[in-house]
């Protein structure tokens, strides 16, 4: 991990609405140029601003790392499955703009999404990672105790291929070893 030094420190904190503007580009660009999202059409700001408000309003954290007050990444705990017995399991979703990848910002913002889930009591984090070929994504989520439990192969269509999904898990505090 290579964390930017001095005047380009990374900051992360809890999002907010005035970043969304920053936060539907980053995507956007992951969606059109990427393969961790299999979204074809990027979403615009007012559907960014809506699954934000959700997301929010249900208590999921919601992150955003900052270099010298611009966004450049974000992430945020979602619900696995929206059934009643998957409520203490959560999915992440972690984006950093293009041109910082590489810099371990998105290890730093995973790091601390885990521990918001953590201190909200979830039991257990999913990472479904869009294309097998993205492994500077698995290697970040090896890196903060995910094991990989399985890949979903060529089950989606984009940018004229097949893509896997990679499907990775870490528990979180007490995990299965006590009831809720």
């Amino acid at each position: 991990m290579q964390l930017p030094l001095g005047s380009n420190a990374v900051t992360i904190r809890a999002s907010a609405a005035a970043d969304l503007t920053t936060i539907t580009a980053i995507y956007g660009d992951a969606v059109i140029h990427g393969t961790a999202s299999f979204e074809l059409e990027p979403p615009n700001l007012d559907e960014m601003i809506a699954r934000y408000r959700k997301l929010t309003a249900e208590g999921y954290p919601y992150l955003v790392a900052e270099i010298q007050g611009q966004v450049v990444g974000y992430a945020y705990a979602s619900a696995y499955r929206t059934r009643p017995a998957y409520r203490a399991t959560v999915e992440d979703s972690v984006y950093v703009r293009e041109d910082c990848q590489g810099r371990g910002i998105g290890h730093v913002l995973l790091e601390r999404l885990v521990a918001a889930c953590l201190a909200r009591g979830y039991r257990q984090m999913i990472a479904v990672i869009g294309d097998s070929a993205n492994r500077a994504s698995v290697r970040v989520h090896e890196r903060l105790g995910f094991h990989h439990v399985g890949t979903l192969s060529a089950v989606g269509w984009k940018h004229g291929r097949w893509l896997d999904t990679v499907l990775m898990q870490r528990a979180l505090g007490d995990g299965a070893t006590s009831n809720l």
